[in-house]
């Protein structure tokens, strides 16, 4: 990854667009993450900002983030301070990856009022602070710093605001040519680079040199200066490459990759495909770190419970000689007697052949036959019980897994309505302190195909019922993989072309257990088709009358046909 002071000088230029812009609403979706929704030259704009470890940035973004039902104090303080307010400027501070949006806005009384909003992309010392510049004083801050956690700066409300470090190293974009060419016999690698030249990271190091290999000294500034606008000053090629068993990504062309992955209308849109994906379920990780756990649990204990009863049932498939025993014993009453610990006699079944039977010695010889014809009973009817707990364990691993699945492809959204389910299916208590909403509509996710036909994916169970049995007619197609967890896709239409029902089931493919398969198997059919048994778990159907094809999961066309 490559989001280093050359992508925020990239990023910042790409900003520009919603300088003068105005901030109509403020969320925050999740500790980590704020967005500003940025109304600027007629158009609307939603502003990204992440302080995440590991998926830390700021970006114009056109996906859609779940907010919570109570926003966090930290959104209440800046939408106090900056909602309705004017972005005045967006600036890189030196070539760092810090980035600061000075907003004009009404104070309670309509006076103006200056504010910066400072975002630090610096992965787990990530930070958005809100300073009042006019006094230099942090008023919040989405991460607290006190002294006995940072020692140079102390970030609370209330206390001056002290840059981060600056780094003792050369700004490229002020480097001459004479000490570029200087340089150019002690770059051997990319640390060399890096440890030279602000802003840069080994991705961007290692391009460098790759561009300024085997070129002259009349050239190498020039190359260099051409290098540089890619990221200030000139066009911009969002590109995402490989480089050995690795991906990276750029503001521009990375010549010594191995490969070019992909390339992009703008930076924004780059992130998303490199970030969005992962940071989606990170915010469903969080969400559901106790459902998931829960899920495993009861999936293991369920696999153990039937180990249990396969030996309860290997044990019980003795009932043949429990019969065979009680047979011969009635047959030769006459030669047994009490006090005998066994008997010898002839198998009637197996002609030649003699069977020893264990009798109890304190039992008549009539009793030790009514024990053995108990035990026969009592094992015929275990095998009964045992077959029909083997049956409903077995549904139920494979009904856990199906909702397994479904967390690990779930947006935030949906974990409720999955938790919901669970409760109301009485296998897992509600939770507690939440307060009594009224009931929600499911809401399927809506995708629209190439030839611009509807298209719905249920993302739970019951979307997945609702979709099928309540919103769809019962001539739009149905499709569900073959033989695989996954969700319900409906195309909402009688007689969609090939081209719609393929990218339907690439969806079918997209969300179901065999996501990172090639080659899936889809079935489809008319919804008339899909029947839900009596009794039948949520998501549950049987289907007929259908077809198959076989298509390969890609995230890129699902991105394309969200709607």
């Amino acid at each position: 990854m490559a989001f280093d002071g050359l992508f925020t000088a990239a990023m910042v230029e790409e900003l520009q667009q919603i300088k003068d812009g105005r901030i109509s609403k403020i969320h925050q979706p999740n500790a980590q993450e704020v967005v500003l929704l940025v109304r600027a030259g007629k158009n609307n704009f939603k502003l990204l900002i992440s302080t995440h470890s590991s998926y830390s940035r700021v970006q114009l973004t056109d996906e859609t983030i779940t907010n919570p039902a109570e926003p966090p104090m930290f959104c209440m303080v800046l939408r106090k301070h900056l909602e309705g307010g004017m972005i005045e400027s967006i600036d890189q501070s030196g070539n760092d990856r810090i980035i600061a949006f000075d907003i004009r806005a009404k104070n309670e009384i309509g006076d103006d009022i200056h504010r910066r909003l400072i975002v630090e992309v610096m992965g787990r010392h990530s930070n958005l602070l809100l300073i009042d510049p006019e006094r230099n004083m942090i008023i919040d801050s989405i991460k607290h710093l006190p002294p006995s956690v940072n020692s140079y700066r102390t970030v609370l409300p209330g206390q001056p605001y002290v840059p981060a470090p600056p780094q003792e190293k050369i700004d490229p974009f002020e480097l001459e040519e004479h000490d570029l060419l200087a340089f150019l016999p002690e770059w051997e690698n990319a640390k060399q680079v890096v440890s030279q030249l602000s802003g840069f990271s080994p991705i961007h190091g290692m391009e460098l040199l790759h561009r300024l290999r085997d070129v002259t000294e009349a050239n190498a500034f020039a190359i260099y200066k051409d290098f540089l606008s890619s990221f200030k000053g000139g066009t911009h090629t969002p590109t995402i490459a490989e480089v050995g068993n690795k991906t990276i990504f750029s503001a521009t062309t990375l010549t010594y990759a191995d490969k070019v992955i992909a390339t992009f209308e703008s930076l924004g849109e780059l992130l998303d495909k490199v970030y969005f994906a992962r940071a989606e379920r990170e915010r469903v990780k969080s969400q559901a770190a106790d459902l998931e756990r829960w899920l495993d649990n009861e999936i293991a204990k369920l696999k153990l419970k039937m180990e249990k009863l396969s030996k309860e049932q290997k044990a019980a498939e003795k009932l043949d000689t429990f019969q065979l025993y009680g047979e011969l014993l009635t047959a030769n009453i006459y030669a047994i007697n009490k006090g005998d610990k066994e008997a010898v006699v002839d198998n009637y079944y197996e002609e030649g052949k003699t069977v020893t039977i264990p009798l109890d010695p304190r039992k008549t010889p009539i009793e030790n036959a009514q024990r053995y014809y108990s035990r026969y009973t009592k094992a015929k009817n275990a095998l009964i019980m045992i077959a029909d707990q083997l049956t409903k364990a077995k549904e139920d691993i494979e009904y856990f897994e199906m909702i397994k699945q479904q967390v690990m492809q779930a947006s935030p959204e949906d974990i409720d309505e999955i938790r919901e389910e669970l409760a109301e299916s009485g296998l897992m208590r509600a939770r507690r302190g939440k307060k009594k909403q009224k009931p929600k509509k499911p809401s399927p996710e809506a995708y629209v195909s190439s030839s611009g036909i509807p298209i719905s994916v249920g993302k739970n169970n019951k979307q997945n019922d609702y979709l099928t049995f309540k919103i769809a007619a019962r001539d739009h197609v149905w499709l569900h993989t073959k033989d695989i967890p996954g969700s319900h896709v409906v195309i909402h239409d009688a007689n969609p072309d090939e081209q719609t029902i393929e990218e339907a089931a690439i969806l079918s493919a997209y969300f179901s257990k065999a996501r990172g398969s090639s080659s899936v198997p889809v079935d489809f059919t008319e919804i008339r088709h899909v029947k839900k048994p009596n009794g039948a778990k949520p998501g549950f159907v049987i289907y007929f009358e259908q077809k198959t094809l076989f298509v390969t999961p890609d995230e890129d066309v699902v991105r394309k046909l969200r709607k």
